[in-house]
């Protein structure tokens, strides 16, 4: 009997054939990929939020906003804070098996935070530069005083770069500054207008983490897809009643 085979040609089609569809599907598997990370982020701010309220509700309506020196005041760091309210025990270096602190899309899986905190204080409304908050309220502030909640960032995305640290343990100096501050720690810099000027060089806060924006966690701890360039410093500033 004679023996069938494919030809030289016929395996060169099928070869074209898987490379094409491999062509279509990788984009769309990324895609899908990328968009599991960022529902996966999305939950663990809400996870952080429902922490977040817990933790004002037993202590006066007072969430942890920023520290000046992680070495005497790491009792404001606020996921040492919220442990207690994720099912551990406040550690100040064991804090590593959070999971929730990290997200999924972060580039470097060194990185053990993966969110930076509202720690701006404003002189006033007109204010648009901002300064440390915990040099003047030692780390924590008093939600029943301010109003727009809903509209004030608490957590946002934490950029990847060069210039940004890697928190590997609780007690890392570098903790203090895995905040926001300042109109530059922003991704974007923009007018009084809110027209986007530059990328800012020194951001703190993520730029494209999730679909060319950021995820953020805002003070009536619900959370947000945020596009980068419409995020303003006057979403940090805590407005008074």
């Amino acid at each position: 009997m004679k023996k069938r085979a494919f030809t030289l040609i016929e395996l060169l089609v099928v070869i074209a054939i898987i490379a094409v569809l491999m062509g279509i599907l990788m984009p769309v598997l990324g895609a899908a990929r990328k968009q599991a990370w960022q529902t996966v982020c999305q939950a663990n701010l809400r996870s952080i939020g429902t922490a977040g309220a817990l933790y004002a509700h037993d202590n006066d309506n007072a969430v942890p906003r920023g520290a000046i020196n992680v070495n005497t005041d790491w009792e404001y760091i606020w996921f040492l804070n919220f442990m207690p309210y994720l099912a551990h025990e406040k550690d100040k270096t064991d804090y590593r098996d959070v999971k929730i602190f990290r997200c999924p899309a972060y580039p470097d899986k060194r990185q053990t935070v993966c969110y930076v905190v509202n720690g701006a204080h404003f002189t006033d409304r007109k204010d648009r530069i901002g300064s440390e908050w915990s040099m003047s309220e030692f780390g924590r502030c008093n939600l029943i005083k301010y109003k727009r909640l809903n509209e004030t960032i608490y957590l946002a995305d934490h950029e990847f770069g060069s210039w940004r640290p890697i928190i590997e343990r609780g007690d890392d100096p570098q903790l203090a500054i895995i905040d926001v501050r300042r109109a530059e720690d922003l991704p974007y810099t923009r007018t009084a207008s809110g027209t986007v000027v530059q990328l800012n060089p020194s951001r703190r806060v993520a730029s494209e983490r999730h679909r060319k924006g950021t995820n953020v966690l805002f003070l009536d701890w619900h959370v947000e897809w945020m596009d980068s360039e419409l995020m303003d410093i006057e979403m940090f500033q805590m407005h008074t009643r």
